[in-house]
C-alpha cells in the first residue's frame, strides 16, 4: 500500500533538462527508431512512385522546417522563401560545374552560400517588422528571381542548368531506391539539429522575440543578431533542401522558383503548425499527397456520368488549382494551430481516457 501511495500520478517533470527533452517519453524514443528503421526499408516494398513522393517529402520538409524556425520561433516573416530555395539548388549545381568539387561536398557549401544571401536579405529585419518585413522579403523574391534569368554563369539563364547526381566512393545515387536514403539521411539529420538547436540558447532567445521582443531585449537579447541568426539558419535549410531536390532531378531550372513555391511553403507550416518541428512535416506530408488526392477523385468523377459534362470538367481543374488557398483559409479558421495541435490532443485524449475531460 505504501509503494502505492508513493508512485506518481500523472506526467511530471522535475528539472530544465526534462522540459525540453525531444522525445517526451522512452516509448516516444522507442517508437521513432522503429519508425526510421521501417523507412530504411521502404525500397524492398513501395514501387518507384511512392519512393519519389518521399524523396520530395524529404528535401520540402528541410526546407519548410528552415522557414518554420523563422516565422513559427521568431516570429518573422518571409514570402522568399522559395527563392532562396532555388538559389541552393542551382549554387550546389554552379559549385560542382564550375569548380568541380564533389557533389557530397558542394550540397553544404550550397547551404551556406544560401544562408550568406539570405542574411543579406535579412538586414531589413533589424529595422523593420510585420506588413514592412513582408514587402521586403517579397522584394527579395522577386530580385532573385531576377538574378536566375540574367546570370547565366549561374543559372545558365533561360536554358537551366544541369547538375550531376551524388556520388561517393565510386557509387553514383541515380536511382529513386538509391537516392532515396540520401534524402532520409539528410531530413533526419536536419530535423535533430533543429531539435537541438531549439533547445539551446539560441532557440530560447528565438521564441523569447516571438513572444515579446521589447521584454527580450530587457532581458539583454540581441534582437538585431538572433534575427539576423534565424534569416541566416532558415535560408541554410532552404539552400540544402534546394541542392538535394537539384541533384535528384538532375536539372535546375527557374521557372520552378516562383512566388507560388514560397506560398506553398508558407502553406506547409500553417498547416502543419508553426513553432512545431514534427508540426512541420505533417504539413509537407499533407501538401505533397494533397494533390495525388484531388487527381484520384477527379480520375474517379471523370468515369461517372459527370465527367461528360464540360462545365463540371472545367471546374474541376480550376478547383485543384484553388486547392492551397481553400486548404490556408480552411485550417485558418478551424484549426489554427495546424495539425500538431490536432495531433496532440488525440494523444492527451487517449493517454487521460476515461477521463479525458
Amino acid at each position: 500500500m505504501s509503494s502505492l501511495a508513493l508512485r506518481p500520478c500523472g506526467d511530471f517533470r522535475t528539472s530544465y533538462k526534462q522540459d525540453n527533452t525531444i522525445f517526451e517519453t522512452k516509448t516516444i524514443r522507442r517508437m521513432a527508431i522503429i519508425a526510421i528503421l521501417v523507412l530504411c526499408t521502404a525500397p524492398l516494398f513501395v514501387d518507384g512512385y511512392v519512393l519519389t513522393l518521399c524523396i520530395q517529402i524529404a528535401y520540402l520538409g528541410i526546407a519548410a522546417l528552415g522557414l518554420n524556425i523563422l516565422v513559427g520561433y521568431t516570429g518573422q516573416i518571409s514570402l522568399g522563401h522559395g527563392a532562396f530555395f532555388g538559389f541552393g539548388a542551382f549554387a550546389s549545381a554552379w559549385l560542382n560545374t564550375s569548380f568541380h568539387i564533389p557533389v557530397f561536398l558542394s550540397i553544404p557549401l550550397a547551404g551556406f552560400l544560401t544562408m550568406a544571401v539570405g542574411m543579406m536579405f535579412g538586414l531589413p529585419a533589424a529595422r523593420i517588422k510585420g506588413l514592412y518585413l513582408a514587402i521586403a522579403t517579397l522584394a527579395s523574391q522577386f530580385i532573385i528571381e531576377d538574378f536566375f534569368a540574367r546570370a547565366d554563369w549561374f543559372s545558365g539563364g533561360s536554358y537551366g542548368a544541369a547538375a550531376e547526381p551524388l556520388t561517393m566512393f565510386g557509387f553514383a545515387f541515380d536511382t529513386d531506391q538509391s537516392f532515396y536514403y540520401v534524402a532520409l539521411f539528410a531530413l533526419v539529420t536536419m530535423f535533430i539539429w533543429a531539435c537541438n538547436l531549439l533547445r539551446s540558447r539560441d532557440g530560447r532567445a528565438f521564441v523569447a522575440i516571438r513572444d515579446h521582443y521589447l521584454s527580450a531585449e530587457i532581458m539583454g537579447i540581441k534582437l538585431n543578431k538572433y534575427r539576423l541568426l534565424s534569416f541566416g539558419i532558415s535560408s541554410f535549410y532552404a539552400g540544402i533542401g534546394g541542392a538535394l531536390y537539384a541533384h535528384y532531378l538532375g536539372y535546375v531550372s527557374a521557372e520552378g522558383f516562383t512566388i507560388f513555391l514560397s506560398i506553398q511553403f508558407l502553406a506547409m507550416i500553417i498547416i502543419g503548425g508553426l513553432g512545431s518541428v514534427k508540426g512541420t512535416l505533417m504539413g509537407v506530408i499533407f501538401m505533397v499527397f494533397l494533390p495525388e488526392v484531388l487527381e484520384s477523385g477527379v480520375s474517379v468523377l471523370k468515369d461517372t456520368d459527370w465527367g461528360n459534362v464540360p462545365m463540371v470538367v472545367d471546374g474541376l481543374a480550376y478547383i485543384k488549382e484553388m486547392a492551397i488557398g481553400l486548404v490556408i483559409i480552411g485550417f485558418l479558421i478551424f484549426e489554427p494551430e495546424g495539425l500538431a495541435h490536432r495531433w496532440a490532443q488525440i494523444k492527451n485524449y487517449w493517454k487521460f481516457y476515461p477521463f479525458s475531460y
